[in-house]
């Protein structure tokens, strides 16, 4: 009795307390997240379902969805198979320069997106220094859909590095090295032991590289050029509507935008989900 009268006494002594605190996280997210996205919903039914369906699938819309959702998730991948391997170097091995990679990692962090988009557009023109290089081989990257794929690479690698950094950090190397003394091979060891730790956090950083490549819009638009069926990305769509006073028509392809991206990201989270019972499974 005395145990659990003081674990009782503890547990109210917690500060803010359960009820304040949830209280508050919903009170939060009502107001920052949930009040804005209904307000997108409820602008939307002010228009017809004919005219809601004309604008959303329209020619040119549905080619800047393809390009939108089908570049951020190419993105998105690339960025988990590099930014992994960048992580892996970090954590790993120790060389000169070491911490001042690390800080540029953080660089699309801080760097304005306006002047990234102007920086990869000037860089991989066909008279910049890196599209001179590429102009004998006839690969233009400006102004076309490659240039927007690399733009949403460079915005979205720090989030990939950044999450799977720790993960690696804190992973135990005694696993390795018992799986390498028992006979395993590198690569066994990799598959087997270190990719099945890393994994919840691979997938969390997809989908947060996911998730900001399809909303980017600063440090695109200068690199893509924005030619109809090209490189046009849906944000554009939207700006120009609100530049026209088409109010309702932007925020119907946002509910688009918004509807697709959260089908994805529960599918990923979900997939994060199993993975993460599967290893507490094995672990029991």
């Amino acid at each position: 009795m005395t145990f659990l009268s003081n674990k009782r006494a503890k547990s109210r002594r917690v500060i803010p307390g359960f009820h304040l605190s949830l209280g508050f996280t919903l009170f939060y997210l009502g107001l920052i997240v949930l009040i804005p996205l209904s307000a997108v919903f409820i602008k939307t039914f002010s228009m017809t379902w004919d005219a809601f369906w004309q604008t959303v699938t329209s020619e040119r819309v549905l080619a800047s969805y393809r390009l939108t959702f089908g570049a951020s998730l190419l993105a998105a991948f690339i960025n988990v198979i590099f930014g992994g391997i960048l992580a892996w170097v970090l954590v790993r091995y120790q060389f000169p320069g070491k911490r001042l990679i690390d800080a540029f990692v953080d660089l699309p962090f801080a760097l304005p997106t306006a002047i990234a988009g102007i920086t990869l557009a000037t860089l991989y023109a066909p008279n910049g220094w890196l599209g001179k290089l590429l102009a004998p081989f006839d690969v233009k990257v400006a102004y076309t859909p490659l240039g927007v794929l690399i733009a949403l690479i460079f915005i979205g690698l720090p989030f990939v590095v950044r999450t799977v950094q720790p993960v690696l950090e804190e992973a135990e190397k005694e696993l390795e090295e018992a799986a390498i003394s028992l006979g395993a091979s590198h690569w066994q060891t990799f598959v087997r032991v270190i990719f099945p730790t890393i994994l919840p956090a691979v997938l969390t950083g997809f989908a947060l590289a996911f998730a900001r490549a399809t909303g980017e819009y600063g440090s695109v638009i200068f690199i893509a050029g924005n030619m109809p069926m090209i490189s046009e990305i849906t944000p554009l769509f939207m700006i120009t509507k609100l530049e026209q006073y088409d109010y309702a028509g932007a925020t119907a392809i946002a509910v688009v935008m918004l509807i697709i991206s959260f089908i994805l990201l529960l599918a990923i989270n979900a997939l994060q989900a199993w993975t993460r019972r599967r290893q507490t499974a094995g672990r029991a």
